[in-house]
């Protein structure tokens, strides 16, 4: 297995990359894998030190790995902003460390930018959902530089198409839009 790059273009194609963590990459592959505009997913490990990394290794929760998800999307057809906004309703990003009953650094909610306008994008939608009054405790996802991305294995790649009554603690929440008006078409 090795590192897949981690640069602002998804294919060269008029394409771009997102990545997220927000606990088990299973459901939140699920729930993104189907929205317009999103052209592909893979779910893997990134934010920690250790090259190579697999499951087995992530797992253990010593690694600094996130488990995550990078999606290859047509910005003509969906926003960064978009994305974030649904990344923001589909996990809870108060709880550090942990989603539903994943516990562990490697479930922690973080946004790994592919460019400086996606981290601005990132640190201008936080300030947004704290001020909401959406969530009843301040936000705690991380943002950070997208660094290598080492794809997870076989098995894990839309697992919950392979196995539909999978375990997954990710759903859409019914909270409002984070987006202006403006950002929303």
């Amino acid at each position: 297995m090795t590192a897949n790059d981690s640069g602002p273009s998804g294919s060269g194609r008029g394409t771009e990359l997102a990545t997220f963590a927000g606990g088990c990459f299973w459901g939140m592959e699920e729930l993104f894998r189907t929205m317009p505009g999103v052209i592909d997913t893979e779910v893997g490990y990134t934010g920690g030190k250790l090259p190579q990394a697999t499951y087995r290794d992530v797992k253990k929760g010593d690694t600094g790995h996130a488990e995550a998800l990078r999606i290859q999307f047509a910005p003509q057809r969906i926003s960064y902003k978009q994305l974030l906004d649904f990344f923001f309703r589909i996990h809870n990003p108060t709880t550090k460390d942990r989603q539903g009953n994943d516990i562990g650094s490697q479930y922690r909610s973080a946004i790994f930018f592919h460019s400086t306008e996606q981290k601005k994008a990132a640190e201008e939608f936080i300030t947004r959902v704290n001020r909401s009054g959406a969530w009843p405790s301040p936000i705690v996802t991380e943002i950070l530089p997208a660094s290598d991305f080492w794809t997870a294995e076989p098995e894990h790649q839309n697992y919950l198409q392979n196995y539909p009554d999978g375990y997954t603690c990710h759903y859409v929440r019914q909270l409002p839009s984070f987006l202006a008006e403006s950002e929303k078409s």
